[in-house]
């Protein structure tokens, strides 16, 4: 049996998690713990200094927190990028941000949209977000929004792992959703 730490991939991770529980889960120099819903922190595989033994931080997947959206309300799509361990960014020489391509099935007019940083420095989850509008019309229900395999562009702000390397170039993994309409 591997050891779990040989490589940042969610297959090194304790293998009766899930997919959403691998998602809340990251390693540090207490091995590998898992954040609980309400923010607690579980060491669930104690393995010293796995953190510093990792390279630097990967993101291991991302997953749309907005899956519903009213044209006419306007609101925000809220997207999440899942790491292998802890990050923290900084903001104050500018924001980073994702590309996302919308295919205007539902008649949304944006081909692409930018989505901002918005949270989740010293964690393992980033939020990044994007705000339209009541009636802006940029995305509407029934479109189908792609965050293609991408590096988040930095513009200037940082993202640092838990070892200190700086996340310049570390890449998204593809992921596509279809807005429904909301209530």
């Amino acid at each position: 049996m591997a050891l779990w730490g040989i490589s940042t991939s969610d297959e090194s991770k304790p293998k009766w998690l899930s997919t959403d529980d691998k998602a809340r889960t990251f390693a540090d120099s207490r091995g590998w713990v898992y954040t609980q819903p309400g923010g607690m922190e579980e060491v669930l595989c104690a393995i010293g200094g796995l953190a510093t033994s990792l390279a630097a931080g990967t993101i291991s997947s991302i997953e749309y927190v907005t899956t519903s959206f009213s044209e006419a309300a306007g609101g925000n799509i809220d997207i999440r990028v899942n790491y292998n361990e802890k990050v923290t960014v900084d903001t104050s020489g500018g924001t980073p941000t994702l590309t996302v391509t919308n295919d205007q099935a539902g008649g949304g007019t944006d081909a692409t949209f930018t989505a901002a940083y918005q949270s989740g420095s010293s964690t393992n989850r980033l939020v990044f977000r994007a705000t339209f509008g009541a009636a802006d019309g940029g995305v509407a229900e029934d479109d189908v929004l792609t965050v293609a395999a991408q590096n988040i562009l930095l513009n200037s702000g940082t993202i640092v792992d838990a070892g200190t390397a700086v996340n310049s170039g570390v890449a998204i993994p593809a992921n596509t959703i279809s807005l429904t309409a909301s209530a």
